[in-house]
């Protein structure tokens, strides 16, 4: 089943449920997804690892305004953002921990033969693929510092 299917099929779900929060989240996937599908030159059909980056991408930009809506002391904002990254992360393949995470970047620095912060950008890519979905940038650029140091 397509992500699109699921997320219809979710919203149907949401609406009956008069759960606003899950279909805001779900309406904004469901235009996420038109708006790529529609993009000049877009394919018609995503990829799933497009589809992937692309719920990716809607879940950080949650977190951004989170963050932002907590610094300022909006507590309120910040809380309907953070509950709409729960049900937008419904859509990601299983996240991994950092453990996880961390014996690939070993492996991969091992397999690669880097030294310091020089060949960070080499690991970052080659583990970046390798868990595309299952871990955030941000975690695996911190690991990956942190082995490199």
């Amino acid at each position: 089943m397509s992500l699109q299917d699921k997320v219809m099929q979710e919203m149907k779900s949401a609406m009956k449920a008069k759960d606003t929060v899950a279909l805001e989240s779900l309406r904004a996937i469901k235009s996420a997804l038109l708006m790529a599908q529609t993009e000049k030159g877009g394919a018609t059909t995503l990829s799933e690892e497009d589809e992937v980056k692309m719920v990716q991408r809607l879940v950080k930009q949650r977190k951004d305004s989170a963050a932002i809506f907590i610094e300022q002391g909006r507590e309120d904002l910040a809380a309907t953002e953070l509950s709409q990254i729960a049900v937008i992360e419904k859509f990601l393949p299983e996240q991994l921990s950092e453990e996880a995470v961390e014996k690939v970047v070993k492996a991969t620095i091992n397999k690669v033969g880097a030294s310091g912060m020089k060949d960070m950008g080499k690991v970052m890519g080659l583990v970046s693929k390798e868990l595309a979905g299952q871990a955030d940038g941000k975690t695996i650029s911190n690991i990956v510092r942190k082995n490199l140091n």
